[in-house]
C-alpha cells in the first residue's frame, strides 16, 4: 500500500511556502489519552475560524503483534466482503441495462414501421409495409419449413412469382386483380390474411413489451444508483481501515503492543479588504484582487501509544507531539495544496466506484434519457425555442462570429509554477495574511498551554 495521505508540512515545503510561525508541543503521559488533546484544539479552532476547521490527515499504524492490529484487520475484511458483493451486483445490473437498451432500440425500430404504415405519405407507407412483410417472412412464415414462401419460391415447386406477389399485394382482395395463376392465388390469399392479422396483434404485443422493458430499465437505473450509495461507505471504511506502511519505523516493533496515529487539521480565515482599509492596515482605494488571500493555521498530531481495550473500543495513552504552523496562502495555492493532500488510496478507490457506476451511466446516458425522459419531447421543445427566436439581426449575422462562452475555461492548476506571482497589491495583502496567521497560530498554542496549566510566555503581539 502506498503512503495513504501526504504530510501537510512536506507538501507546503515542496510548494516553497515557509510558515509565518511554528511551535511544537510534546505531551508524554501513559494515563492521558489523545482524544482530550485533539478535541480541545478542534473546538478552539472552530471558535477561531467560524466552525470551518477541516481534517487533512487521519491514518494509523499498529504493530503486527498487537490485538488492535488483529481487530482492525477483521473489520477491514468484513468491509471488503461487503464491497465485493455489492460490486458484483453493480456489474450484473450494468450488463442487464445494456441488454435492455439494445432490445428497446430494436423495438423502437419495429414500432416505427407500424407508425409509418399509418402515415399519409405514400412512399413512407409503402416502405414500412414492405419492411413488415419482410420481417413476417423471415421470422414467422419461415417456421413452416418447406411450406414457407421463401422455400416455395426458391424450390422446385414452380412458385417463382409467389414472393414477389406477396410483397406487391396490398390486400387479399387485390390478389384477384393480379395476373397470377389460381395455384399462386390460393396460397397467397390466406398468407396475406394471416400477415395482416399478425400485423395488428404484433403491434399491440410489441407496444406492451416495449413499455414493460422501459419500466424495467428505469428500475435497473434506480437499482444501480442505490447500489452505488450502499457501496461507497463500505469502500471508504475498508480503505480507511488499511494501515499506513511503516515497516522500518523504530516506533513500531513487531512484538510490541503499539500504535502510531497521525492527524492534521487546517483552519483558514479570508482577509477582508474593506475591514483592512477601515482599520488602516491597507491604504484607501485598494481594490479587491481576483484571488482571495487567507490566514491559515495547520496543526499536526503525531501520537505513539499503547492501545488498551475498553469495552468495544480502545483507549490510547502515550506520547503526543503537536506541531502548530501558520501560513499565508491564496485560493489557488490552497486548491493545489488540497489536491496534493487528496492524492490517496481512498480517492483511487472512490474513482473505481465512479467508473463502475457514474461513468457507466454517462456512456449510455443519451439512450437512458431517450427512453425514460422522452428524448423526442425535448427535441421538439428545442425546435420550438429556435422558431420563437425571430430576432432578424441575430438571424442575419448568425454564423459570422464564433459563439462565446459566458465564462472562460478555467485552467487546471497542476503545479506551483502554474500559479502567477503576486503583484504589488497582492503582496501587501499576503503580508497582512501572514501577520494574521502568525497571531492566530500563537493564540492556539498559547491558550492551550495556559488552559492546561503549562508554562507560557508573554504574547509578542501586545
Amino acid at each position: 500500500m502506498k503512503n495513504n495521505l501526504a504530510d501537510a508540512f512536506e507538501v507546503l515545503e515542496k510548494m516553497g511556502k515557509e510558515p509565518a510561525r511554528s511551535h511544537q508541543l510534546v505531551y508524554d503521559s501513559s494515563s492521558s489519552t489523545l482524544e482530550p488533546i485533539y478535541f480541545w484544539i478542534l473546538n478552539f479552532m472552530n471558535n477561531l475560524f467560524g466552525g470551518k476547521t477541516e481534517k487533512l490527515v487521519d491514518n494509523f499504524s499498529s504493530s503486527p503483534g498487537s490485538a488492535h492490529f488483529t481487530e482492525m484487520g477483521q473489520r477491514k475484511t468484513i468491509m471488503q466482503d461487503n464491497v465485493m458483493k455489492t460490486l458484483g451486483a453493480v456489474n450484473q445490473v450494468t450488463k442487464s441495462m445494456v441488454n435492455l437498451i439494445y432490445d428497446l432500440k430494436d423495438f423502437e425500430i419495429r414500432l416505427k414501421h407500424y407508425e409509418d404504415v399509418k402515415s399519409k405519405d405514400r412512399v413512407k407507407k409503402e416502405g414500412a409495409m414492405l419492411a413488415l412483410k419482410q420481417i413476417w417472412l423471415d421470422n414467422v412464415d419461415i417456421k413452416r419449413g418447406v411450406g414457407s414462401i421463401h422455400q416455395m419460391t426458391a424450390g422446385n415447386l414452380n412458385f417463382v412469382t409467389l414472393r414477389d406477389a406477396f410483397l406487391a399485394a396490398s390486400s387479399p382482395e387485390e390478389v384477384e386483380k393480379m395476373d397470377l395463376n389460381d395455384r399462386v392465388k390460393r396460397i397467397l390469399k390466406p398468407r396475406l390474411a394471416e400477415f395482416y392479422q399478425w400485423t395488428t396483434s404484433s403491434e399491440s404485443e410489441l407496444t406492451k413489451r416495449f413499455n414493460i422493458e422501459k419500466n424495467y430499465l428505469k428500475s435497473q437505473v434506480n437499482t444501480l444508483q442505490l447500489y452505488t450509495r450502499w457501496v461507497k461507505p463500505y469502500l471508504k471504511a475498508a480503505t480507511e481501515l488499511e494501515m499506513k506502511e511503516k515497516t522500518m519505523d523504530p516506533e513500531l516493533v513487531t512484538a510490541f503492543n503499539t500504535i502510531v496515529l497521525e492527524l492534521a487539521l487546517i483552519g483558514k480565515n479570508e482577509i477582508n479588504i474593506e475591514d483592512a482599509i477601515l482599520e488602516r492596515k491597507l491604504p484607501q482605494g485598494t481594490k479587491k484582487p481576483k484571488r482571495g488571500y487567507f490566514s491559515c493555521v495547520i496543526i499536526k498530531f503525531h501520537f505513539r501509544g499503547i492501545p488498551q481495550k475498553a469495552g468495544q473500543s480502545y483507549l490510547f495513552g502515550g506520547r503526543a507531539t503537536v506541531e502548530f504552523k501558520g501560513y499565508a496562502l491564496n485560493n489557488q495555492e490552497i486548491e493545489l495544496f488540497q489536491k496534493e493532500m487528496k492524492d490517496s488510496d481512498i480517492e483511487d478507490a472512490m474513482k473505481l466506484i465512479e467508473g463502475s457506476t457514474t461513468e457507466s451511466l454517462d456512456e449510455i446516458k443519451k439512450d437512458i434519457d431517450h427512453f425514460l425522459e422522452g428524448g423526442k419531447e425535448e427535441e421538439e421543445k428545442e425546435k420550438r425555442r429556435e422558431k420563437e427566436d425571430i430576432n432578424p439581426f441575430k438571424a442575419l449575422f448568425s454564423g459570422l462570429w464564433p459563439k462565446r462562452s459566458d465564462k472562460k475555461d478555467k485552467k487546471e492548476i497542476k503545479d506551483i509554477k502554474d500559479i502567477k506571482k503576486d503583484n504589488y497589491v497582492e503582496g501587501e495583502i499576503r503580508k497582512l495574511a501572514a501577520k494574521s496567521a502568525d497571531e492566530l497560530c500563537f493564540n492556539v498554542y498559547d491558550v492551550y498551554k495556559k488552559a492546561h496549566k503549562m508554562a507560557s510566555h508573554d504574547s509578542p503581539f501586545e
